[in-house]
């Protein structure tokens, strides 16, 4: 096997052909479309709508196919790129073209992108980075399908120690156990909180069951030293701070 034959075998959008076969009449119309598309990401990535960007991902993902429609498809049935990447692997399934590789491959740069947000606040003093928690909390929790409750635990200087989801609940209640949240807190030398919990319902409006779980928790952390700076509540299309309406 020669260089070009590695080449080929590595690279499965360029289909080994035989010298007789080989010709534009036979070559696929899409990668035609697919160097179009990447020459134009190339020039600027924040021209291309969601559909196109989806399009690019899935070229490797589905090497063998027209991805326009499956990108298209995957848009109609979840809304936005980001709730797209949002979905699970059952929910993904369900588009026509998405397999279960296919889908699996979605939650792997799900999770990349996750991780990328998570860098962004790691070490550094989270009240004055406030939109790139916002953005990270949105990223891990807007479009979980059950509500989840998360704590970002911070030291002295209000720098990240640690990002632990407590519990995960129905798809409108989780249960908090406040003694639990300040005993890890205290096991983390934690000196401050950030509490987040998403609602799955898409509205990040507060219920009085949050309020009066936010104000009980602060109840029980305050004499041990630990403040709780605010609580976030993550819907799809948003976020309610409980310090920002005053309701703490």
């Amino acid at each position: 096997m020669n260089g070009n034959d590695d080449a080929r075998a590595f690279f499965p959008e360029s289909p080994v052909r035989s010298p007789a076969k080989a010709g534009a009449a036979d070559k696929p119309h899409y990668l035609g479309h697919r160097d179009r598309l990447r020459e134009r990401f190339a020039a600027g990535a924040n021209t291309l709508p969601d559909y196109e960007l989806l399009e690019l991902l899935l070229f490797r993902l589905i090497p063998r196919a027209d991805t326009k429609p499956v990108a298209k498809a995957l848009l109609a049935r979840f809304g936005t790129l980001a709730e797209v990447l949002g979905a699970s692997v059952e929910r993904l399934q369900e588009v026509k073209g998405i397999g279960p590789a296919v889908a699996l491959d979605l939650k792997v740069v799900a999770a990349t992108a996750q991780r990328m947000a998570r860098g962004e606040i790691a070490g550094r003093e989270l009240l004055s980075t406030w939109t790139q928690v916002l953005e990270y909390c949105r990223s891990v929790m807007a479009f979980e399908e059950r509500e989840q409750f998360r704590i970002l635990f911070l030291d002295k200087k209000n720098a990240l120690i640690a990002d632990e989801v407590q519990q995960v609940g129905t798809v409108d209640h989780t249960p908090v156990y406040p003694r639990e949240v300040v005993r890890r807190a205290l096991e983390l030398s934690a000196t401050a909180i950030i509490l987040a919990h998403n609602h799955p319902s898409g509205d990040p409006t507060p219920s009085r069951a949050d309020i009066e779980m936010t104000k009980l928790i602060i109840e029980t952390a305050k004499p041990l030293g630990i403040a709780v700076h605010d609580h976030i509540i993550i819907g799809r299309k948003g976020h309610s701070s409980m310090k920002g309406l005053l309701l703490i």
